[in-house]
């Protein structure tokens, strides 16, 4: 039978460990380095975007016609499921083209329709619609075209449906993009993890022994003999022979 011997390569945690901490400043300096990369990104670099939203109550035709007695929970339920409806009516190429010339944009409906978001509020029978646009004015100018344009849409396609504006859109001049404590929150990390990984990977590979301890506990062999640091010892840059020879001068000297 061949004997077949398994070679296993052992991971120091300590040492990692070790190196991590040897390198804290680089790891903290790679943070920093990065983390106002990330800033100056949001800041100056990334076209900041603004958004404006309407409101529109949603009416389905058989609550339309029972006024005087009321709404019901069913009605409600119904005008919930209504909104999702005309979400997706909102999205027809149709109606989006309504709105590019009711608003005098120059967008496609396909960039037009990335630019808005259509959903209910907090799960009522309110429709919220909300335009983001790198022009706060064009924005708002947007969304109060789609008020005038959707409920047409919708009476048109679907009999004795209605919609009523329950908010029109004003200009919002507050950036809801980038967010710069994101961006450099997450550079910051970044930054850590990277200087980490270099660090450890680093480490990992440095295959150079230190002391007898790696060879005891990696090897199945004795240390025959050790060679001394004549740089870090009493030596100093001299070495041990020249700290020898200057400790014999210095003897005669004060014997004389």
């Amino acid at each position: 039978m061949e004997n077949k011997s398994e070679e296993f390569y052992v991971i120091d945690l300590g040492r990692i460990v070790k190196s991590l901490w040897h390198e804290i400043w680089l790891i903290i300096l790679s943070g920093i380095v990065l983390a106002a990369l990330g800033f100056s990104l949001a800041t100056f670099v990334i076209t900041p975007k603004y958004s404006s939203s309407v409101m529109l109550y949603v009416n389905n035709s058989s609550s339309s016609g029972n006024q005087s007695s009321g709404i019901s929970s069913s009605q409600i339920t119904a005008a919930q499921s209504l909104v999702k409806t005309y979400s997706v009516m909102l999205q027809n190429r149709t109606t989006l083209e309504k709105v590019i010339e009711k608003a005098g944009v120059s967008y496609t409906h396909t960039q037009l329709a990335s630019m808005i978001e259509a959903k209910s509020a907090n799960n009522t029978e309110i429709m919220k619609v909300t335009v983001e646009s790198t022009d706060p004015e064009e924005a708002a100018r947007i969304a109060n075209a789609i008020c005038d344009v959707l409920p047409e849409r919708i009476s048109e396609i679907i009999e004795g449906a209605s919609m009523t504006v329950v908010e029109n859109a004003v200009e919002n001049y507050e950036k809801v993009s980038p967010n710069r404590t994101m961006y450099t929150a997450v550079a910051f990390m970044l930054g850590i993890l990277i200087s980490v990984a270099a660090i450890t990977v680093k480490t990992l590979l440095d295959d150079r022994i230190y002391d007898e301890d790696y060879v005891l506990k990696n090897y199945d062999c004795p240390v025959l003999a050790k060679i001394p640091d004549l740089i870090n010892s009493k030596g100093k840059k001299y070495g041990y022979y020249y700290q020898s020879k200057r400790e014999e001068k210095s003897k005669r000297g004060w014997c004389s």
